[in-house]
C-alpha cells in the first residue's frame, strides 16, 4: 500500500511517522477527559474531531474553553446545559457552543456517544493521560 505522507508525526525519540488521511476509530487512542469521560481524536492542523464516551451518569463539571464546540448525539441520552438553557438530548440532537461559554453536561443512565468538533484544535489534550486496552465505542446498538 502506498501510503503518502500527508502530516508527519514527530516523535520525542526523533522517529518520523507517516499519517494517511484514512483510519478507524479502533485505531484512536482513548483520552482521558474526565473521570468516566473518555475521548478518541482526530486531529486536523485547525480542528480536532472528537468521539466522546460518557459512563452512565457520569457529569461533566462546568467548564468553558476558547474552542468553539458542536456536536451530536449518537448514542444514549444526556442532560446539556450551555449557558443558561439547559436540554436533555437524544441521539440526532446537536449542540452548538461558542467560544467562552460556560456549560456541562450529564449522561443519561445508559451513558452516552457523541461526536464533537472543535475549533481550534484542542491542543491541550495532547497532555491528557491515554488508556491503554479500551475497544473502540460501539456506534450502532
Amino acid at each position: 500500500m502506498n501510503i503518502r505522507c500527508l502530516a508527519p508525526v514527530m516523535h520525542p525519540d526523533g522517529r518520523v511517522t507517516p499519517v494517511s488521511a484514512f483510519g478507524g476509530i479502533d485505531r484512536h487512542e482513548h483520552l482521558r477527559i474526565w473521570d468516566g469521560v473518555t475521548a478518541q481524536a482526530i486531529e486536523g492542523d485547525r480542528t480536532t474531531l472528537a468521539i466522546v464516551d460518557l459512563e452512565p451518569n457520569r457529569t461533566v463539571p462546568e467548564h468553558h474553553h476558547d474552542n468553539e464546540q458542536l456536536g451530536i448525539l449518537v448514542r444514549g441520552t444526556m442532560r446539556f446545559r450551555v449557558a443558561d438553557e439547559t436540554r436533555d438530548l437524544v441521539p440526532g440532537d446537536t449542540w452548538r457552543i461558542l467560544s467562552h461559554t460556560p456549560h456541562e453536561v450529564t449522561a443519561g443512565p445508559e451513558g452516552a456517544l457523541a461526536v464533537e468538533s472543535f475549533t481550534p484544535a484542542r491542543a491541550d489534550w495532547a497532555a491528557l493521560e491515554r488508556l491503554a486496552d479500551r475497544p473502540a465505542p460501539k456506534l450502532v446498538p
